[in-house]
């Protein structure tokens, strides 16, 4: 199950209330901070301007890709551990604006993480430490640590000690 908090809303749909949620300027800034870093090919100044500008924890020698969407709404809810590579066009997301309620939860993402193309992390979920996503993954759950995972509906295609197994094999040869 993913960690969020929920919060109802009455009359119109939630993402109509947006503002009463999250300051219009605070949207505004986050919006240009992640336009200029979603085009930028360097990358210790993208990883400046997540850290500086939108309160993401980002560990060292991590990697964005172009076009990555952290979340435009709660970005700070965001952590990324070292030595990761987050891939070309994913979308980070620590919200979720429904009809009848809004949800918020926190995203973490462990040390040395492989995350691929086109994947969407929703909100609430961690991702073990050495875990691999594959490209166009939907994200939708915790990923064990050292898992290798993958599809819409996400599911383990590997395991760490399946992995591990796998790795010797193929060293053995």
């Amino acid at each position: 199950m993913r960690r969020t908090k929920r919060y109802p809303v009455q009359h119109t749909n939630s993402l109509w209330q947006i503002y009463k949620t999250i300051s219009f300027w605070k949207v505004v800034r986050n919006f240009i901070v992640i336009q200029l870093a979603r085009y930028t090919p360097f990358l210790p100044v993208k990883n400046w301007l997540y850290r500086r500008c939108l309160a993401m924890k980002i560990g060292r020698h991590t990697a964005f890709a172009l076009m990555v969407m952290p979340d435009i709404m709660f970005p700070e809810k965001i952590t990324v551990g070292e030595n990761c590579v987050i891939g070309y066009n994913t979308t980070i997301l620590a919200h979720e604006y429904l009809i009848t309620e809004y949800r918020i939860g926190e995203v973490t993402i462990g040390d040395e993480v492989m995350v691929g193309a086109n994947t969407t992390i929703l909100p609430g979920v961690h991702i073990g430490n050495g875990a691999i996503v594959s490209a166009g993954t939907l994200v939708h759950k915790d990923v064990p640590e050292g898992a290798f995972v993958g599809g819409n509906p996400m599911r383990i295609i590997h395991t760490k000690e399946e992995r591990n197994d796998k790795t010797k094999q193929d060293e053995s040869r």
